[in-house]
């Protein structure tokens, strides 16, 4: 497999309980959360686009533009989230820490070996999308998280997520993804779904 494009981004949390993420060419996002629904964040971008991200389950993330595109991602974990078929990763820089962060960095995040089974869907069903969310709250109530989830890129037609052209979009990464976000918690963590 080639290796993908790596685009960095980092979550600054804003007073009023939102997120404003800045990727490392040029897009800026600001995210929000759906009050009753903890796995939907509401966003729009610098360069005219909007949408939603939504945390599906097995690590997948639904990313709905305003004019009905839909792409997926999948969080690969250690703050990655690929898009694009594998094209692109997404590297959330906020959310490393500690002598795991200091190594991947030195490493270089995206010379982790990428492979098939990582790679999200082109296309999903409505009812494989369900069956992701059943997974996903069965998960919650177990106590097992959310898990990571991805970044998005942006592509000339909008389609897909942030690398400079177009109509923009973009998502966010991390383990506990949801945790004290608008202070409902512990402390927000930076991990909306990458």
């Amino acid at each position: 497999m080639n290796r993908p494009e790596e685009i960095g981004y980092a979550d600054e949390l804003l007073a009023d309980g939102t997120v404003h993420r800045r990727y490392e060419n040029g897009l800026e996002e600001w995210r929000r959360r759906t009050s009753g629904h903890p796995h939907l964040v509401h966003w729009h971008d610098n360069r005219g686009a909007s949408g939603t991200d939504e945390l599906l389950g097995d690590r997948i993330i639904k990313r709905s533009l305003a004019d009905g595109t839909v792409t997926y991602a999948r969080d690969i974990g250690y703050g990655r989230t690929l898009w694009a078929r594998g094209e692109k990763v997404l590297v959330n820089r906020s959310s490393f820490g500690g002598r795991m962060g200091v190594l991947l960095a030195g490493l270089g995040v995206a010379t982790l070996a990428i492979t098939a089974a990582q790679l999200p869907p082109l296309s999903m069903s409505p009812e494989q999308e369900e069956a992701l969310r059943q997974q996903q709250a069965q998960a919650q109530q177990s106590g097992g998280g959310g898990g990571d989830s991805g970044g998005s890129e942006h592509s000339d037609d909008g389609a897909e997520g942030p690398e400079g052209s177009g109509s923009g979009d973009g998502t966010g990464d991390g383990n506990d993804w949801d945790a004290n976000w608008d202070g409902d918690g512990d402390a927000w963590n930076d991990d909306d779904f990458g």
